[in-house]
């Protein structure tokens, strides 16, 4: 059976690690790309990545790039090109150069990969998924975002830190945008089949859910020199995972949303079955008014970051 090919661009902490969790489990052989001025910055990951091999004892094979030749024919392309955030730095600064920069990814995954679906993980994160999707031209559910899972990762990791309890035995959702304005939903949170608000007080659940909005500022003010990378990462492989694996998982992504959830042809993070075809359906959950009034709130502000993009992203 022909193993699948997953390119992924950017080299850095965020792509790197990419790399690693998805030849760690055996989902495909994997090209790693980066801009010329990295030189063998790319090939050298690589290689060292593939001498992990006989140690960990996975087989996949793992090259290194600076150009799209070896991408061809690409069945998923990660794209986690961009300027990282910073301390002090909302996402909403990075905007401007990123949209240049994953604009210009996607024109080349465009010629290259004609049939791959695109996980876009750079951020700003909703409006990178609308650019993408315009430069493409792709079939919106092979266009989609890496920010829900990331997002109900930590939502998960903050509840069982508070029980003490195993994070596997945690249930959790998030909707909206990647952001400040991101939607915890209560009312799908579960620890053993057991309600949250069960469990924690409402003043409690508060702060952690305020602390999962800010979870990734949280990580750029501790490490004082970059962003959160592992978490991320793995993410990202768990999407790579469920498409070139057909595994069906319903999870929460930046998927385009039209008729569902009254959003109008904008990227928003909702559940999804995730599969071979990228988006084989989007999930609408009954939200209660509290949710539905939060969630409203996050698309509002997701249409702001892509009325800001528009003004630009050609430039």
């Amino acid at each position: 059976m022909r193993r699948a090919k997953i390119t992924i661009v950017g080299a850095g902490n965020v792509g790197a690690t990419t790399a690693h969790w998805c030849a760690a489990a055996e989902l495909g052989d994997i090209v790693l790309v980066d801009i010329p001025q990295t030189e063998d910055m790319p090939r050298g990951k690589s290689l060292d990545l593939m001498q992990a091999s006989p140690i960990v004892g996975f087989d996949a094979n793992v090259v290194g790039t600076n150009g799209y030749e070896e991408t061809a024919g690409s069945d998923v392309v990660v794209i986690t090109a961009g300027m990282p955030r910073k301390p002090g730095m909302s996402r909403d600064d990075l905007l401007e150069i990123n949209a240049k920069i994953v604009g210009s990814v996607t024109a080349e995954v465009k010629k290259t990969s004609p049939d791959a679906i695109i996980i876009v993980v750079s951020n700003p994160l909703d409006a990178m998924v609308q650019r993408a999707l315009q430069v493409s031209g792709f079939p919106p559910q092979r266009v989609l975002g890496q920010a829900g899972v990331l997002d109900t990762a930590r939502f998960r990791t903050f509840l069982a830190m508070e029980l003490g309890v195993s994070v596997e035995d945690v249930q959790a959702m998030l909707m909206g945008g990647h952001g400040d304005t991101m939607v915890p939903l209560r009312s799908c949170a579960s620890v053993g089949g057991v309600p949250i608000t069960q469990l924690i007080s409402d003043d409690r659940l508060d702060e952690i859910v305020d602390r999962t909005r800010k979870g990734g500022a949280e990580i750029v003010g501790l490490l004082k020199t970059g962003s959160a990378y592992y978490a991320p990462a793995a993410a990202t492989a768990q999407m790579v995972e469920a498409i070139v694996r057909d595994k069906k998982r319903l999870i929460p992504c930046a998927a385009y949303c039209d008729a569902e959830y009254g959003v109008g042809g904008y990227y928003v993070g909702v559940p999804v079955i995730l599969g071979s075809a990228g988006v084989e359906k989007i999930v609408e959950l009954e939200l209660t008014d509290s949710e539905r009034a939060a969630f409203n709130k996050s698309v509002d502000a997701v249409k702001e970051l892509v009325a800001a993009m528009a003004k630009f992203a050609d430039a």
